[in-house]
């Protein structure tokens, strides 16, 4: 086992000892001013992947006590709520893809809406132009929180009492923890936005910068968890929490009122379910996109032996960019909210259309995404996700957002949260691109209390009808090639979790029309691509995926390397 070990210098606190939770503070279970980012490992019992390893602790130590996969996911989202709060919300929204030990399939959305005063063109000038970063940053970008509400609804599927689940985020939220390298610099970089777009102060700046090992200590959202705790979803979306969002958006010109907030409801959905070379895969549906794109992308591989390709060889570089370049052009004409658009997802998984929409594929040259429409079928990047499963093989996949990193980089006055800027995720005008570069037409169009359309692609995978992979990433609009090169590199590569998801990624989205690949991609490969036609461009990481592959030793486990993310089990 592969470990990055973090150790931080010991802080005199002793407060710590009054913690509420039985089992996180100083000299307990889990120190939150001492801790280990563990990148992989294979587990007899239950195993939990996170973008934070003080997360992925508290999911396992519920799982120790007797809850279930279900319990552990609720109790290590609000934790990242605290030690991930770039990502890990209150204040956003997700989607969790489950399959419980009994066979039965739960999809939860928990996405957020659009507010009640939200129109059409509201974030366009007199000229019908969009006015710049006003769907981004600040009040007017939030939707609708819905993570609470998700959560209170994964409740009905766990054993623990609901307390027992929020109390080690509480801790960790009154009585802080120490932070990561990655962290401060991630907290220094967001000060002057965190300064310019706040009315009251946060727990997010100091007048020095954040250094490794400092501790982060939020009180106010301590005591709005424990609202949560003591009242649930109510002492969220009603009650003095309400109040103060409310208040927060009056002060900075938003437009989430009381009634938004109580009205707001998860829902159940039906998965989307297709089989990829004798497995069967379970992803999320809209208003999420990235299970229809998943399903699309992989059915539409699944003619070719990739295997005899090679991994990452430009000539399997060039089929799956060419399939991605097909499945997003139909993603911004037919994707949104089912429940105010007919998304016509039976015919977009239809052997015939897809096959038809191969027709076109060139294996010598590139395609022109300004000539490839989508077809007719008719009769966000931060984000984080988390992977769990238990003994009893309850399997949880959860993709959760505030959509960029820090949301709107509005934190909620007395409250202690950020808000999302989820509204940019519909489209604020069709045809003109997000901040991820997605385009979007009528189907996405702003409506109140619509659901925004996402790319998180919650995934789970089964061999003869048994648990095999679960799987999901954040990475805006690059979530479902990740999750589609994920599988493929365990599927078709034979790859192991951790070189499955750490190999060199690449992503195309139809718009703009080129290859993004990470810094680390093999350059002969590049130049390959670039003599059958494609753009290539060089970005940062992509993705940051968690996976857990169930094998006869047990439950091989693995976090991304690209950032904190860990592993834990038992």
């Amino acid at each position: 086992m592969k470990q990055l070990l973090l150790f931080f210098a010991f802080i005199s606190f002793s407060a710590v000892a009054m913690s509420q939770s039985k089992y996180v503070g100083k000299e307990k279970v889990i120190d939150p001013f001492s801790y280990r980012i563990t990148k992989t490992g294979t587990y007899q019992n239950a195993a939990v992947a996170t973008a934070h390893p003080l997360a992925s602790e508290v999911g396992v130590q519920v799982l120790k006590r007797g809850g279930n996969a279900f319990d552990a996911a609720i109790a290590v989202q609000f934790a990242l709520a605290v030690v991930y709060p770039q990502a890990g919300n209150i204040g956003g929204g997700g989607f969790l893809m489950a399959r419980t030990a009994a066979g039965k399939q739960v999809a939860i959305d928990y996405r957020e809406t659009a507010p009640a005063k939200a129109y059409r063109d509201m974030y366009l000038d007199k000229d019908g132009k969009p006015v710049e970063g006003l769907s981004v940053n600040g009040h007017l970008a939030s939707g609708v929180p819905g993570t609470v509400a998700g959560l209170a609804a994964t409740a009905a599927y766990g054993r623990l009492p609901w307390k027992d689940l929020v109390d080690p985020a509480i801790s960790l939220a009154q009585y802080g923890f120490a932070i990561t390298k990655e962290e401060a610099a991630n907290l220094n970089a967001i000060k002057q936005d965190l300064l310019k777009y706040n009315t009251m102060p946060t727990a997010f700046t100091k007048d020095r910068k954040w250094m490794e090992g400092d501790v982060l200590i939020q009180a106010e959202l301590a005591e709005t968890l424990k609202r949560i705790r003591d009242h649930g979803a109510k002492g969220f979306y009603e009650g003095k929490t309400a109040r103060l969002l409310t208040e927060e958006m009056q002060r900075g010109g938003g437009i989430i009122s009381a009634e938004d907030l109580k009205a707001y409801k998860a829902k159940h959905r039906k998965p989307v379910v297709f089989s990829y070379r004798g497995y069967e895969v379970i992803s999320f549906p809209a208003p999420s996109s990235g299970g229809i794109l998943l399903g699309q992308m992989l059915k539409m591989a699944e003619p070719f032996p990739l295997q005899s390709y090679g991994h990452n060889s430009a000539k399997a570089v060039h089929l799956l960019a060419e399939i991605e370049r097909r499945a997003y052009a139909d993603r911004a004409e037919y994707m949104g909210d089912p429940d105010f658009y007919k998304v016509p997802e039976k015919e977009l998984l239809s052997a015939k259309y897809l096959t038809g929409r191969m027709k076109t594929f060139d294996s010598r040259k590139a395609s022109v995404s300004k000539e490839m429409q989508h077809g007719n079928v008719y009769e966000s990047d931060q984000t984080t996700h988390l992977s769990i499963a238990d003994k009893a093989g309850n399997m949880v996949a959860v993709t959760t957002t505030l959509n960029t990193s820090y949301g709107s980089k509005v934190v909620v006055g007395g409250a202690g949260f950020f808000t999302n800027n989820e509204m940019d995720d519909l489209s604020i005008k069709p045809g003109v691109p997000n901040v991820y570069g997605a385009v979007g037409r009528e189907a996405n169009a702003i409506a109140p209390g619509k659901r925004m359309l996402s790319s998180m692609t919650p995934t789970l995978v089964l061999k003869n009808k048994k648990p095999f992979m679960v799987v999901g990433t954040p990475g805006g609009t690059t979530i479902p090639t990740s999750v589609l090169q994920s599988i493929v590199n365990v599927i078709d590569f034979r790859m192991l979790p951790r070189e499955a998801i750490d190999a060199p990624k690449f992503h195309h989205q139809w718009l703009p029309d080129r290859i993004d690949v990470e810094k680390s991609f093999p350059k002969f490969v590049v130049s390959e691509l670039e003599k059958k036609g494609h753009t290539v461009n060089q970005r940062g990481q992509i993705g940051r995926v968690e996976m857990i592959l169930f094998e006869k030793r047990g439950l091989n486990t693995a976090a991304d390397s690209r950032g904190d993310d860990s592993v834990a089990g038992y």
